[in-house]
């Protein structure tokens, strides 16, 4: 699709309609008029509904927290092209319209008490680099209808928000009112919504099930991954003389690691906001392995022997001989003198710097899960000791390795099945295949096998699989894409 320009009018749409449509939840629209294939347009955000009902009336409910939380802007922030529209003038079909969008069967009802049809229009949504701000007042009878810009919109982004796989597999589903596939997942997201504004774990498994759902795509959970602001400052604070924030960094980037503390004690726990201060640990893990460590906010002078000295006295103190058993870990940002390294060395503790520390976490939380934390714990009970960023470096490389196969795998299935013309195809087959599509590294079909599995796992589900009568007879199909 090339750029168009330029967009000179806007459809105006409910605020939290638009929001769903941004971030790939919903396809498509209820305008008040018929909207012909091919046409493009704006979408401008107005704070009413289709009909004056409460908003917990209108919205389902794995939808409505995001609804209620909206704070409505006078800006477009995308643009549309309509693929297909349908009159919808029975109320024989709503259920199944509610269950696979966000409206609930009760607002669908009373809408076409009210206008006698629904017009239903599916929407490829394009989300604009830069909002385009627009304050104007709208008046109710245009929602759902066309306004004109005061100044035509210049669009240049040409990604959608959905891949072509997963909106047209949403299109058929919609058009066709198939029956949800995972309804179990989705009576999970109405539990989990209300917990997810405030609870991060919550949130990340709700992004979670929204890409195995296809309400989302793996680009989509890297760019709107809110954790990536404090994470893209990890760096500069360490080389800052922000102490007390870098700790507070380290913190939140173990438990965005995997790693918890159940210990309330401040002087040695893992919560973000109760440092351990003047003579408490900077950090402490118990699970799934202990570990403990000591933060230098600095790059301006070197990092003494007494940094080292201190972990060892405080890790004695609060933990006793437990500390023995821990991984040691000192992020510094500055250079150590010669004594302080021996000391790090004769201790088995790992110096890494704040840029690598920033550099896996971020892997992290764009492969939600890639960092094994055994692994993890092996490259850092290795030798050798003292200065350790190559070897954390190198076991992120190996990370980066490990998702280039298997985003080379997914790829090939995609092709494959495409220009096979078949749903599924067997281990036998791909395995004859991978060995001309200049593969990562070469793999003997049951190492193939196994990643295989392992990619069409309910936690992951960039793949679908067949179970067969044994492995060889197994079945894969692709589902979405794995961005390397």
């Amino acid at each position: 699709m090339t750029s168009l320009l330029p967009i000179s009018t806007a459809l105006c749409l409910p605020a939290a309609d638009i929001t769903a449509l941004i971030h790939g939840r919903i396809i498509a629209a209820m305008p008040r008029i018929f909207i012909r294939p091919g046409q493009k347009f704006a979408l401008y955000p107005v704070d009413a509904l289709a009909i004056p009902i409460p908003i917990d009336k209108y919205y389902c409910s794995n939808f409505l927290p995001v609804a209620q939380s909206i704070i409505k802007k006078s800006q477009i922030q995308a643009y549309a092209q309509c693929e297909f529209s349908q009159i919808i003038d029975d109320n024989q079909s709503l259920e199944k319209v509610s269950r696979l969008t966000i409206w609930t069967q009760e607002a669908l009802d009373k809408i076409l008490y009210k206008q006698q049809h629904i017009f239903l229009s599916y929407l490829r949504v394009y989300k604009l680099y830069q909002p385009y701000e627009l304050s104007l007042k709208i008046e109710s009878n245009k929602l759902g209808k066309y306004i004109g810009l005061p100044n035509s919109l210049t669009a240049s982004n040409t990604i959608p928000v959905l891949p072509d796989n997963i909106f047209n597999t949403r299109k058929r589903q919609l058009e066709k009112l198939e029956s949800p596939a995972h309804p179990e997942l989705e009576n999970l997201l109405d539990a989990l919504s209300p917990l997810a504004i405030k609870n991060p774990a919550a949130k990340q498994f709700q992004e979670n099930i929204h890409l195995f759902l296809g309400w989302s795509n793996q680009k989509q959970a890297k760019h709107f991954d809110s954790d990536l602001v404090w994470i893209n400052k990890i760096a500069e604070v360490g080389n800052s003389s922000d102490g007390n924030e870098f700790e507070r960094l380290t913190r939140k980037s173990f438990i965005k690691l995997g790693f918890s503390c159940s210990n309330t004690n401040s002087n040695a726990n893992l919560d973000p906001e109760k440092l351990g201060g003047a003579g408490g640990l900077d950090f402490y893990c118990e699970y799934p392995y202990p570990v403990v460590g000591e933060c230098k906010a600095t790059k301006t002078e070197k990092v003494p022997d007494g940094v080292a000295a201190q972990l060892i006295k405080l890790g004695y103190k609060h933990l006793q001989k437990h500390f023995d058993s821990c991984v040691k870990i000192i992020l510094a940002a500055g250079e150590l003198t010669k004594h302080a390294i021996l000391t790090a060395q004769n201790n088995h503790m790992n110096v890494i710097t704040p840029e690598t520390l920033e550099k896996l976490v971020e892997l992290q939380s764009h492969y939600q899960g890639c960092v094994n934390l055994l692994e993890l714990k092996q490259c850092l009970q290795q030798e050798p000791f003292g200065l350790a960023d190559d070897k954390v470096n190198s076991y992120i490389r190996k990370i980066e390795q490990d998702i280039k196969l298997r985003s080379h795998l997914v790829e090939l299935v995609k092709y494959y099945l495409q220009n096979s013309n078949l749903e599924s195809t067997g281990v036998e087959a791909l395995h004859g295949a991978y060995f001309g599509s200049q593969p990562p590294r070469q793999l003997n079909i049951k190492e193939m096998h196994e990643i295989l599995i392992e990619l069409s796992s309910s936690l992951t589900g960039y793949l679908g699989r067949i179970k067969g009568a044994d492995w060889k007879s197994d079945k894969f199909y692709f589902l979405r894409d794995l961005p390397s």
